[in-house]
């Protein structure tokens, strides 16, 4: 079936949200039953599910874990991070503010990132370069527009039920020397309890966003997703070992999260913890992968509790 694509037909995002708040007496497992549907042109089997992103959905209606609400902020998975003696891998950070305006541009260095804790899916992110060509009420405009988005949760992803009110943190801005226009590369951990499994490689993600599957052996499993394979052949990072020791670290306990790092001049640098990556809704090529992962996803924490 042809997946429905509902952002041509209504476009204003504000109108979708607007209906998702009408939508929202829609008990959880209907609605992602819904727009699995909508999105993805099939139905899922709650009762017996094998693929990756039928078990996404389950997860978000039966995994409770309140560390997930600390773990999904961007500042307060700082405290997450360092509790478990991570405290080096952070990047630097330049402040946390609850009011943008509260930002002192001029005592942040030249170039800077700034985003909100409750972000999530490459949006509410600025990059600056050179703050020399910043206009100050257009920057505090465009980030007064990224408040509180995750009042409306569109994928009825539990983790963000608990999310403090948007803030705005503001952290150093990690550099491509080889490619400074492209970005930096992330390396992206998928890891059932405890333990990575494959990596997802995302490159070039200002310049034509590629993306390539990996094995931990840095195999490529060649899969895709939601935008095109790399060209060339990718090396195998230098700091691999490192990210896979930070990954199983930082995954321990919880059935499945995607642990997202950075490799920078010599150094690991945590990116984010993320437990329903595309909220569930991609489709793999080939779809067997869907299942592969599937496979690797072990539900029998809800049979524990039932």
């Amino acid at each position: 079936m042809e997946r429905f694509n509902y952002k041509k037909i209504i476009k204003s995002q504000k109108l979708r949200f607007a209906i998702l708040r009408a939508l929202s007496f829609i008990p959880d497992k209907w609605m992602l039953s819904l727009q699995y549907y909508m999105k993805l042109g099939r139905r899922i089997d709650y009762r017996n599910p094998k693929r990756f992103t039928e078990k996404i959905q389950v997860y978000k209606i039966g995994y409770r874990n309140e560390v997930l609400h600390r773990c999904v902020d961007k500042y307060d998975v700082r405290q997450y991070v360092e509790s478990l003696g991570l405290a080096d891998i952070l990047n630097e950070s330049y402040g946390i503010y609850e009011d943008c305006r509260s930002i002192d541009l001029d005592n942040l260095p030249d170039s800077f990132v700034v985003k909100t804790t409750d972000g999530g899916g490459g949006e509410n992110i600025m990059i600056c370069k050179d703050k020399s060509v910043l206009e100050k009420e257009a920057f505090y405009a465009e980030l007064l527009k990224w408040k509180n988005k995750k009042d409306i949760n569109a994928g009825r992803e539990w983790a963000y039920t608990g999310i403090r009110k948007s803030r705005y943190i503001v952290e150093k801005l990690l550099v491509n020397t080889e490619n400074p226009e492209a970005g930096i590369a992330d390396y992206k951990f998928f890891c059932f309890n405890g333990q990575p499994e494959v990596i997802v490689y995302d490159t070039d993600r200002y310049v034509g966003h590629k993306r390539n599957f990996y094995d931990t052996d840095w195999n490529n499993l060649n899969v895709s997703s939601d935008c095109p394979q790399c060209d060339r052949n990718v090396p195998r990072p230098e700091g691999l070992g490192d990210m896979l020791k930070v990954a199983a670290e930082l995954s321990k306990g919880f059935p499945f999260v995607r642990v997202d790092l950075y490799y920078v001049e010599g150094r690991v640098i945590f990116g984010e913890l993320t437990f329903y990556p595309w909220s569930g809704y991609v489709q793999f090529v080939p779809d067997s992968f869907d299942f592969e992962l599937g496979d690797m996803f072990d539900l029998s924490f809800m049979s524990e509790k039932r």
